[in-house]
């Protein structure tokens, strides 16, 4: 695979100059942490589908992953291709992303929710010539899935399935096959070794706005952003990290299955996401750390279930992925004892922003951070030109955690000459450089040409007793070209119609233009994996609704 990454000299550089990216491989602190911590628990997992827990140590890690990444070779995967995964939270993963960093293939993680559509198009656009997938998951049968669309990816040579029961098994294939007695390791990984400035990770968009694009990452880029993210947070080798976001996501990828080995510490996953197993594994675990998009904080502060378990250990929970409610953040805190931090980023960066202990509390409940050493951001009108603290406009980063290009769509990545990414959020920037995320730009409501801050008035009906998630799109009219639409999950037992919700907003002081006009009551958000509301796919629905008459 050529996958043309736009890595500038000049940032290389600048990026060695301030230490912002050590020029270390994952395997590297793999290592570190077999010869310091060879017997402990590198990472543990529960199999819903057999029921089967597994406890892997670093020792354990490091021979099963080099195994692995011999066994790729023995089938022909070499140095820059592409080797994808679709598994849900398991040990597996890791395994087989040390492996392809041994020998300097690209991992490509893939949503378990994937069907045939996704997989199809990521699939062949990626090249990828081997495949991981569960035997069975939550009741689908992946390999039958991917026998179907074999002859549409002519560069998928190999399938491998985990649990398998033919000869394409990656138990029989892979792990039990003793490849260091049959290939001589040291050269092939010394030959192998990539650079941390070569593409390690493809990984495409969640899609809230339609096509996925192919986000191309480094170690550099991968362990920088860890990095200060580690420092920042205060993590030390003496937590356990919770992980139940999808492994196949960033969140999962980044800090609950890459940082855990950069720590030398205990990953518990969790493949299947239910409140109430999470709170018993974070209590059996002694989890001191999470991270996951705000519904699952507010699946955990709002389950009745869960409060039968110990959660003291988890100090801190780091949400992120999308505007956070205040009510959330402040009623988890109060609730659990715990530090929850707001924070904010995308794949093409990881996280950027987040509040750390010791702010304010209008900083933690009313923002979503601050960056971290290595990343700058600034808000800007249409023309390009920062604007003043509280004013609203487009969010660009620029810094150490930035990607390296979208996969054959050079074209795609925008970048301004002195290296600022348009992230396609709008944002809201104070004077201490915290900053409040007002939606994405292609969220923006339009009112009788008077911008409706979406954020807030979700805010608002957050905050309703009756509701438990909200979203906003526009539904279009001839008059006025937008009027809002609100889309609201109810808690169990509560109603609202629409002339209570006004009601409601009314007593909220809230500006009438800035009403939703009608009220949908849904019983869940279409989300991506990673928790993020499609928005898109909710203003499709909106496209055929009209609004109901405020009195």
């Amino acid at each position: 695979m050529n996958f043309d990454p736009i890595l500038p000299r000049e940032r290389i550089d600048a990026m060695r100059a301030a230490q912002l990216w050590p020029d270390r491989l994952i395997t590297d602190y793999l290592d570190d942490a077999a010869a310091a911590r060879p017997d402990h628990v590198a990472v543990t997992d529960f199999n819903s589908m057999t029921g089967r827990a597994t406890s892997v140590s670093y020792r354990q890690l490091q021979r099963i992953s080099n195994r692995i990444a011999l066994g790729l070779v023995a089938l022909g995967v070499e140095a820059g291709d592409v080797v994808s995964f679709q598994l849900p939270n398991w040990w597996h993963a890791a395994a087989l992303y040390l492996a392809c960093t041994r020998i300097g293939a690209a991992i490509n993680p893939l949503m378990p929710i994937f069907r045939h559509r996704e997989l199809k198009f990521m699939l062949r656009f990626a090249e990828s010539k081997l495949l991981l997938v569960p035997r069975s998951f939550r009741g689908f049968d992946h390999p039958a899935m991917i026998a179907e669309l074999r002859g549409e990816l002519p560069a998928l040579e190999h399938v491998l399935v985990v649990d398998g029961r033919e000869d394409d098994a990656f138990e029989a294939v892979l792990l039990n096959q003793r490849w260091e007695d049959k290939l001589d390791a040291e050269a092939i990984f010394r030959e192998r070794r990539p650079t941390p400035n070569d593409i390690s990770q493809l990984v495409y968009t969640s899609g809230t706005t339609g096509q996925p694009k192919g986000v191309m990452h480094t170690a550099n880029t991968i362990i920088g952003n860890i990095e200060r993210i580690i420092e920042q947070v205060g993590l030390t080798g003496d937590d356990v990290i919770f992980m139940a976001s999808p492994l196949a996501h960033n969140t999962g990828f980044y800090y609950g299955m890459t940082m855990p080995i950069m720590l030398h510490t205990k990953s518990v996953l969790q493949d299947i996401w239910n409140p109430v197993v999470a709170a018993q594994r974070i209590q059996d675990e002694g989890a001191t750390f999470t991270m996951a998009a705000s519904s699952f904080l507010s699946d955990l502060t709002f389950s009745a279930e869960v409060e039968r378990y110990d959660m003291r250990s988890l100090r801190i929970f780091l949400t992120a992925g999308a505007p956070i409610p205040r009510v959330l953040v402040q009623t988890a805190m109060e609730k659990f004892g715990m530090r929850v931090v707001s924070g904010w980023g995308m794949s093409e960066n990881g996280l950027v922003t987040f509040t750390l202990s010791g702010d304010a509390p209008e900083k933690v409940f009313e923002t979503d951070g601050a960056p971290f050493p290595g990343m700058e951001l600034r808000v800007v009108d249409e023309g390009g030109t920062p604007l003043p603290p509280g004013a609203e406009g487009r969010l660009q980063t620029r810094g150490c955690a930035n990607f390296v290009g979208y996969l054959k769509r050079p074209e795609a990545y925008d970048l301004d000459p002195d290296g600022w990414f348009e992230t396609g959020d709008n944002a809201r920037m104070d004077a201490d450089g915290y900053i409040r995320i007002a939606g994405r730009s292609k969220d923006i409501l339009i009112r009788g040409g008077e911008n409706v801050p979406v954020v807030e008035v979700e805010e608002l009906l957050y905050r309703h007793p009756a509701v438990q998630d909200a979203a906003i799109v526009a539904m279009p009219d001839e008059r006025l070209g937008e009027r809002g639409c609100a889309f609201v999950v109810l808690r169990e037992g509560h109603e609202l119609t629409f002339p209570a919700m006004v009601q409601y907003l009314e007593a909220c002081k809230l500006a009438k233009d800035y009403f939703p006009e009608r009220l949908e009551v849904v019983a869940e958000m279409p989300r991506t994996p990673s928790g993020k509301i499609q928005k898109f796919k909710l203003r499709d629905v909106a496209q055929h609704l009209t609004p109901h008459s405020i009195a």
